[in-house]
């Protein structure tokens, strides 16, 4: 795996490393510019501590590149690789100043993502055999949505939607203003753009009757049992894609996978991130 991100994820990542240094770094690194010589180089690597599908070197590279443009950056896998404990990630070369004031910066992204990424690699793991995809949501942390969706897709999971544009989403509270799914979906297709698709929430099989024959384009089953999403399935028949959402552990995969769903989204990708153990080593010679 190789991935590399888009010029609007690239983008996005530039806009929060300036945010980061703001916050961070400020006027400037008091203890080692007062320290360390601004003309000593060092060498270093970052090194994985647990297990895990790595997302982010080239956010890690551009917050170096911010404090020294002469850095040297020598990435030993690419991002969408599982490695395991003690591997070397990226072995790099820059002002020893670079190295000691990006450190934290460039970890807190690099740590993030590739823990999203090996959330997502586990949970697709866990229905590997199936035609079924993981989807993530719109639970990411503000501004960090690019990256995090991002580091999903470098992890083998997919993306729903990016955000409220580029999507119809009827759900509940919609439904209750127009006066039902049938009004809801009738009311927006007009005021659509060719090729948008509609999703309606559904949370029993009366609903997705009502969904399937208004025409939506995917049906959720939002916090179904199994077996009704099983019914649902074979009510849709394939006439439109269809989403298991709600409480979809590990443990629930196969067995939802099983139903004949296409699509199981999960919020945890992104909202329950645990950070992938990564340590920044700096070797004595320069």
């Amino acid at each position: 795996m190789n991935f590399r991100m888009n010029d609007q994820e690239l983008a996005s990542a530039k806009t929060l490393i300036s945010l980061a240094m703001r916050e961070d770094v400020a006027s400037g690194d008091i203890t080692t510019n007062h320290l360390v010589p601004s003309s000593i180089r060092k060498r270093g690597a970052m090194k994985a501590k647990a297990e895990g599908v790595v997302a982010g070197l080239e956010v890690a590279e551009l917050v170096f590149r911010e404090f020294d443009p002469e850095l040297v950056w020598k990435p030993l896998v690419g991002d969408g690789a599982l490695v395991k404990k003690g591997d070397l990630i990226v072995e790099f070369s820059a002002t020893y100043r670079a190295l000691l004031t990006g450190e934290r910066i460039a970890l807190n992204f690099l740590q993030r993502m590739s823990g999203i990424a090996t959330a997502s690699h586990h949970y697709a793991s866990m229905i590997e055999g199936f035609p079924t995809r993981i989807l993530d949501t719109r639970k990411t942390v503000p501004g960090f949505r690019l990256l995090d969706k991002y580091a999903v897709r470098a992890g083998g999971a997919f993306n729903h939607r990016m955000g409220l544009f580029d999507m119809v989403m009827i759900k509940d509270n919609h439904v209750v203003v127009a006066g039902g799914i049938t009004e809801a979906v009738q009311a927006i297709r007009p005021a659509l753009e060719s090729g948008m698709l509609v999703e309606v929430e559904t949370t029993c099989l009366e609903e997705v009757k009502e969904a399937l024959d208004a025409g939506a384009d995917i049906i959720m089953l939002d916090n179904m049992d199994n077996d009704t999403m099983r019914k649902a399935v074979a009510l849709i028949k394939g006439r439109a894609k269809t989403e298991a959402s709600g409480n979809m552990t590990p443990d629930r995969l196969a067995g939802v996978a099983n139903t004949g769903v296409d699509y199981i989204s999960v919020g945890a990708l992104t909202h329950s991130v645990t950070a992938l153990d990564i340590s920044q080593i700096i070797y004595d010679e320069g």
